[in-house]
């Protein structure tokens, strides 16, 4: 259930400009999750959840992912919005397609980081698959990856 409800957590604040505590325990109810808000909290110290400032002059809760963020590099930004044509992720396994050859390039710019929540890469002509620590690491990868894909 912890898993579950963490999981929806970075879903809520990826798609929603959530603000406060209470914002998100509301979004949980309505997905179905019951909770508490020292729990809330509790996860939000867990996930490595941020507040950033918006354009707007609000703040947000962001994934905390300043080394996911500074891992990709001029190179790495460059294989990427060259390189790939989908990507996706299974539990703690991203999966990235990409043009013909072009995988194990994407996988070494990835291993040359040295991102503590990757344990590893293994590429094949375009598909590249990227295990990460854990489910919240995936989807904070995911995450960047579509932010940098836009």
């Amino acid at each position: 259930m912890k898993s579950q409800r963490q999981t929806k957590i970075l879903e809520i604040i990826a798609s929603k400009d959530i603000e406060t505590q209470e914002q998100l325990l509301e979004e949980l109810r309505q997905a179905g999750f019951r909770s508490t808000q020292a729990t809330i909290s509790r996860d939000i110290k867990e996930l490595r959840i941020l507040k950033d400032l918006t354009a707007m002059g609000t703040y947000r809760y962001s994934i905390g992912t300043k080394e996911t963020s500074g891992a990709f590099s001029n190179r790495l930004n460059t294989i990427f919005k060259e390189s790939v044509i989908s990507y996706d992720y299974a539990q703690n396994i991203v999966v990235v397609k990409t043009l013909p050859t072009l995988a194990p390039a994407a996988g070494r710019a990835i291993d040359a980081m040295n991102m503590s929540v990757v344990v590893g890469t293994l590429a094949g002509d375009d598909t590249l698959l990227i295990i990460m620590r854990d489910v919240q690491s995936a989807i904070g990868f995911c995450i960047e990856i579509k932010k940098l894909l836009d």
